[in-house]
Protein backbone atom coordinates (compact mmCIF):
# COMPACT_ATOMS: atom_id res chain seq x y z
CA UNK A 1 0.00 0.00 0.00
CA UNK A 2 2.86 2.42 0.53
CA UNK A 3 3.66 2.35 -3.04
CA UNK A 4 0.47 3.37 -4.07
CA UNK A 5 0.57 6.14 -1.43
CA UNK A 6 3.61 7.63 -2.64
CA UNK A 7 2.49 7.13 -6.43
CA UNK A 8 -0.64 8.96 -5.64
CA UNK A 9 1.05 11.62 -4.00
CA UNK A 10 3.91 12.29 -6.63
CA UNK A 11 1.28 11.76 -9.61
CA UNK A 12 -2.25 13.29 -9.05
CA UNK A 13 -1.92 16.59 -9.10
CA UNK A 14 -6.52 16.78 -9.36
CA UNK A 15 -8.16 15.62 -6.32
CA UNK A 16 -12.00 15.15 -6.10
CA UNK A 17 -13.03 15.50 -2.88
CA UNK A 18 -16.49 13.71 -1.90
CA UNK A 19 -18.19 14.79 1.27
CA UNK A 20 -16.01 18.03 0.53
CA UNK A 21 -18.42 20.94 2.22
CA UNK A 22 -17.75 24.54 3.59
CA UNK A 23 -17.99 23.46 6.84
CA UNK A 24 -14.51 24.09 8.47
CA UNK A 25 -15.11 21.86 11.14
CA UNK A 26 -15.44 18.74 9.06
CA UNK A 27 -11.74 17.33 8.08
CA UNK A 28 -12.58 17.64 4.76
CA UNK A 29 -11.85 21.03 4.76
CA UNK A 30 -8.67 20.75 6.56
CA UNK A 31 -7.56 18.23 4.00
CA UNK A 32 -8.48 19.80 0.76
CA UNK A 33 -7.08 22.74 1.98
CA UNK A 34 -3.55 21.12 3.21
CA UNK A 35 -3.76 19.49 -0.46
CA UNK A 36 -4.13 22.83 -2.29
CA UNK A 37 -1.35 24.45 -0.19
CA UNK A 38 0.60 21.66 -1.53
CA UNK A 39 -0.06 22.77 -4.96
CA UNK A 40 -3.34 20.02 -5.84
CA UNK A 41 -6.33 21.05 -7.44
CA UNK A 42 -9.29 20.23 -5.31
CA UNK A 43 -12.35 19.53 -6.55
CA UNK A 44 -15.58 19.49 -4.12
CA UNK A 45 -17.83 17.10 -4.44
CA UNK A 46 -21.49 17.09 -2.38
CA UNK A 47 -24.80 17.12 -3.17
CA UNK A 48 -25.20 21.09 -2.42
CA UNK A 49 -22.36 21.77 -5.03
CA UNK A 50 -20.57 24.42 -2.71
CA UNK A 51 -18.13 26.51 -3.29
CA UNK A 52 -15.01 25.52 -1.13
CA UNK A 53 -11.26 27.24 -0.87
CA UNK A 54 -12.29 29.43 -3.75
CA UNK A 55 -13.09 25.97 -6.03
CA UNK A 56 -16.54 25.38 -7.73
CA UNK A 57 -18.09 21.85 -6.48
CA UNK A 58 -20.10 19.33 -8.51
CA UNK A 59 -23.00 17.29 -6.70
CA UNK A 60 -21.37 13.90 -8.19
CA UNK A 61 -18.29 13.05 -10.00
CA UNK A 62 -19.68 12.60 -12.92
CA UNK A 63 -20.70 16.20 -13.14
CA UNK A 64 -17.17 17.14 -12.50
CA UNK A 65 -16.78 18.27 -16.31
CA UNK A 66 -12.72 18.07 -16.55
CA UNK A 67 -10.85 14.52 -15.97
CA UNK A 68 -9.79 13.60 -11.98
CA UNK A 69 -6.65 12.24 -11.19
CA UNK A 70 -7.93 10.90 -7.98
CA UNK A 71 -11.38 10.61 -6.13
CA UNK A 72 -10.60 11.15 -2.19
CA UNK A 73 -13.22 9.63 -0.21
CA UNK A 74 -15.25 11.21 3.13
CA UNK A 75 -17.82 8.92 3.36
CA UNK A 76 -18.42 6.17 5.32
CA UNK A 77 -17.53 2.81 4.56
CA UNK A 78 -21.01 1.67 3.87
CA UNK A 79 -21.44 3.88 1.52
CA UNK A 80 -17.65 4.71 -0.02
CA UNK A 81 -17.49 1.60 -2.56
CA UNK A 82 -20.37 3.40 -5.11
CA UNK A 83 -17.65 6.31 -5.22
CA UNK A 84 -14.70 4.05 -5.83
CA UNK A 85 -16.84 2.14 -9.03
CA UNK A 86 -17.90 5.95 -9.79
CA UNK A 87 -13.78 6.71 -10.05
CA UNK A 88 -13.42 4.03 -12.25
CA UNK A 89 -16.43 5.12 -14.51
CA UNK A 90 -14.84 8.43 -14.70
CA UNK A 91 -11.41 6.81 -15.64
CA UNK A 92 -9.71 8.22 -12.32
CA UNK A 93 -6.00 6.79 -11.78
CA UNK A 94 -6.48 6.53 -7.99
CA UNK A 95 -8.97 6.10 -4.87
CA UNK A 96 -8.38 7.30 -1.87
CA UNK A 97 -10.61 5.94 1.12
CA UNK A 98 -9.34 8.50 4.49
CA UNK A 99 -8.78 7.66 7.80
CA UNK A 100 -11.82 5.22 8.65
CA UNK A 101 -13.07 4.59 5.56
CA UNK A 102 -12.67 0.91 4.79
CA UNK A 103 -14.35 -1.70 1.98
CA UNK A 104 -12.46 -4.77 1.21
CA UNK A 105 -14.91 -5.66 -1.83
CA UNK A 106 -14.55 -2.19 -3.29
CA UNK A 107 -10.60 -2.11 -2.38
CA UNK A 108 -10.80 -5.34 -4.50
CA UNK A 109 -12.89 -3.70 -7.75
CA UNK A 110 -10.79 -1.01 -7.81
CA UNK A 111 -7.68 -2.45 -8.08
CA UNK A 112 -9.08 -5.12 -10.46
CA UNK A 113 -9.72 -1.99 -12.70
CA UNK A 114 -6.21 -1.15 -12.52
CA UNK A 115 -6.16 1.41 -10.79
CA UNK A 116 -4.47 2.62 -7.68
CA UNK A 117 -5.96 2.35 -3.90
CA UNK A 118 -5.52 3.07 -0.56
CA UNK A 119 -7.34 2.78 2.58
CA UNK A 120 -7.79 3.88 5.67
CA UNK A 121 -5.17 6.26 4.99
CA UNK A 122 -4.93 10.32 5.46
CA UNK A 123 -2.92 12.39 2.56
CA UNK A 124 -1.90 15.07 5.33
CA UNK A 125 -0.83 12.76 7.68
CA UNK A 126 1.48 10.62 4.29
CA UNK A 127 2.60 13.95 3.52
CA UNK A 128 4.24 14.93 6.66
CA UNK A 129 5.84 11.47 7.25
CA UNK A 130 7.77 11.48 3.94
Amino acid sequence: MHEDVDWILENCQVWAIVGLSDNPSRAAHGVARFLQQRGKKIVPVHPSAETVHGEQGYPTLADVPFPVDVVDVFRRSEDAGQFADEAVAIGAKAVWFQLGVVDDAAYTRTREARLHMVMDVCPAIEWRSR
